[in-house]
């Protein structure tokens, strides 16, 4: 009881509710003997073993205390280019990496600062995006909490670099992360590797044309890492209006935002819907005998030729509710894109049209 009775002092609240909420289920399981009694036996005495056992060794600072950059970036694709040009630069031990994971283009944005607002975010992405991997132990309250010691732990002699593109999925990021910052005394840049990669003077065979920072091979992106050195330090009030902006669309309540005129803008959560039934006229080659082509094969082509960097998730999303609404048919579960197909309903024998 001693060792438990330690394990469990030294647990902050999120991780109190996370082990609690693992235990609940575990016994729900042998109650409701939904599995074998085994599993949730031994995932008892694991969570056990886990906690008693616990290396009470401070965790090491990261960012580390010496460096001298921090780049903070939207999406692990581009923090994975981004880490290794840096090492290949011969920069890893002097600037740091943060990134923010979460696509802020789509979901409740809402009141992120709060737990309620943390919680419906999760709560919507459970409901309505199939392929979201949320674990039986996932904690909004942790990724906020982990991301916020991340920026706490900035040395005050680091200056940050928050990188964008055209891509909306970016430009929320790079607004929420301003928005986190704005009462922090560092210098702040603001650097989009596209239009660095893009820039007049390089060779013409030399040009990158993306949508997003992520298309950024490591060397190119070298190069954008050089050049943001040279980009101007953002004052207190461009931080200011960018953290306002972030405010400003977040407040709208939508769920659906889109980047136009150079604004991030909130549009109707259906915003998508004519742009998906076009595609799936146009791929309309791929329909088996029946005429219905795989959903993955729709979502696909959307995302390759859509101007909108939202995920393909969201897509996905918006075919189901057209099933829902009767607009499309199925053939299938909708567990995921790959495990279904869908077609235009048919009208009815009356001739009554049911396109909406």
């Amino acid at each position: 009881m001693k060792d438990i009775q330690k394990a469990v002092e030294r647990l902050n609240a999120g991780e109190l509710r996370s082990c609690l909420k693992l235990a609940l289920h575990h016994i729900a399981l042998l109650k409701e003997q939904a599995a074998p009694p085994g599993r949730a036996i031994s995932g008892l005495i694991g969570l056990h073993d886990k906690l008693v056992n616990r290396d009470d060794t401070p965790p090491s600072r990261d960012p580390a205390p010496g460096c001298t950059r921090v780049h903070i970036m939207t999406g692990h694709s581009f923090a994975g280019c981004m880490k290794l040009a840096l090492r290949e630069l011969g920069l890893a031990d002097t600037h740091n990496i943060i990134t923010i994971s979460d696509n802020f283009a789509i979901g409740p944005i809402s009141r992120l600062d709060t737990p309620e607002g943390r919680r419906t975010r999760y709560d919507w992405f459970r409901h309505n995006i199939a392929s979201a991997a949320l674990g039986e132990v996932d904690d909004p309250e942790e990724a906020y909490g982990e991301l916020l010691r991340r920026l706490d732990q900035i040395p005050e002699q680091a200056e940050i670099i928050v990188w964008t593109s055209r891509s909306v999925y970016e430009q929320t990021g790079m607004r929420y992360a301003l928005h986190l910052l704005r009462r922090k005394p560092h210098p702040i840049r603001i650097c989009d590797a596209c239009a660095i990669c893009e820039e007049p003077d390089r060779r013409p065979d030399d040009a990158v044309t993306c949508r997003r920072s992520g298309e950024i091979g490591p060397d190119k992106l070298r190069e954008a890492i050089k050049r943001a050195e040279s980009s101007p330090i953002l004052s207190a009030s461009g931080i200011r209006r960018f953290a306002d902006e972030w405010t400003s669309v977040a407040e709208q309540g939508g769920v659906l935002r889109v980047w136009e005129d150079d604004a991030v803008r909130e549009v109707p959560a259906d915003h998508f819907d004519p742009y998906l039934l076009e595609t799936l006229d146009r791929v309309a080659s791929a329909a088996d005998a029946d005429g219905f082509v795989k959903a993955a094969r729709v979502v696909g082509e959307a995302v390759g030729y859509g101007e909108q960097d939202i995920g393909d998730e969201y897509f996905e999303y918006r075919l189901r509710e057209l099933i829902y609404a009767g607009v499309l048919e199925i053939r299938g579960v909708p567990a995921g894109m790959r495990s279904y197909s869908i077609r235009r309903k048919k009208r009815e024998t009356t001739g009554m049209p049911l396109n909406r």
